[in-house]
């Protein structure tokens, strides 16, 4: 695995020659790429400019509307191929997105039957292109708080839809923020593989706050508070093998009010920090 910079995770909103400049002055090995890189002719000449700078290429979003409507949903598909096939001569094979944990009209077993489906279709065409999607579940009950259903909210429960999908290229987005506020445990990682993670998050909890009353948009840096065993999290990840990208996402506004320069150094600093406590 390797230490990743999504800038607009931390606030940063710059070109991809700036941004990647920042991530390789401030000890990151790879970085999503910014920017349209799905333009045509952009690709082939973002990928010089990763390997010039001897970073990697983390991550895309997934540019598909699955939450809405099948009209939405449609659109995004019939734009998805662009992406993909971008994304394959980019060297940037890993797409995910985030999965809803509630509804207020569907039941956990709709809603689950009505994604299947939609991943699996969004999967088939990634997998025409090489690329694998990375399901993200959201675990704070403050976010279920107040809705009608509950959905997928821990590991478990994402890997039985991994699992309903059925194709070898689905797996989870891994985000130490939702893994502790789900209740989630190293045994859980380490009953993984490598085939299971396409991409990581990482980042801590405020101190001083019970898990069940965590605010999904209140985080912290890496290391920056102790409360997420960070150091179990990244020994697991490591015990199964995992070879993508782990990227910070704090969710700091005291971050991203800092310069570009100064938000990516701090970030990269408490990375490295948890890195070695790590063993890494």
């Amino acid at each position: 695995m390797f230490r990743n910079l999504c800038p607009g995770c931390i606030g940063i909103t710059a070109d991809f020659d700036t941004s990647l400049e920042l991530a390789q002055r401030h000890g990151f090995r790879g970085m999503d790429p910014v920017g349209d890189f799905a333009a045509p002719g952009i690709a082939e000449a973002l990928r010089e400019r990763y390997v010039a700078a001897g970073l990697e290429p983390g991550g895309w979003g997934l540019p598909v509307e699955f939450r809405k409507d099948d009209a939405a949903f449609e659109t995004g598909m019939r734009e998805l191929p662009r992406f993909a096939h971008a994304a394959r001569e980019l060297g940037c094979r890993r797409c995910s997105t985030w999965v809803p944990s509630w509804s207020d009209e569907l039941t956990y077993r709709e809603q689950h039957a009505l994604w299947r489906d939609r991943f699996r279709a969004i999967a088939e065409v990634l997998g025409e292109y090489d690329c694998r999607l990375g399901l993200e579940f959201l675990g704070p009950r403050t976010l279920r708080d107040g809705h009608r259903y509950e959905f997928i909210h821990t590991l478990p429960q994402m890997m039985e839809m991994v699992r309903d999908i059925g194709l070898g290229n689905v797996g989870l987005l891994l985000d130490a923020w939702h893994w502790y506020t789900s209740g989630g445990t190293t045994d859980q990682i380490r009953g993984l593989s490598d085939a299971d993670v396409v991409y990581v998050h990482i980042n801590d909890a405020p101190a001083g706050i019970a898990v069940d009353e965590q605010i999904d948009a209140v985080r912290a840096l890496p290391g920056e508070t102790g409360v997420i065993d960070l150091t179990g999290f990244l020994q697991a990840l490591r015990d199964i093998s995992y070879r993508g990208p782990v990227t910070p996402e704090p969710f700091s506004a005291r971050l991203s009010a800092l310069a570009p320069d100064d938000a990516a150094r701090e970030t990269g600093k408490a990375l490295m920090q948890v890195w070695r406590q790590a063993g890494l």
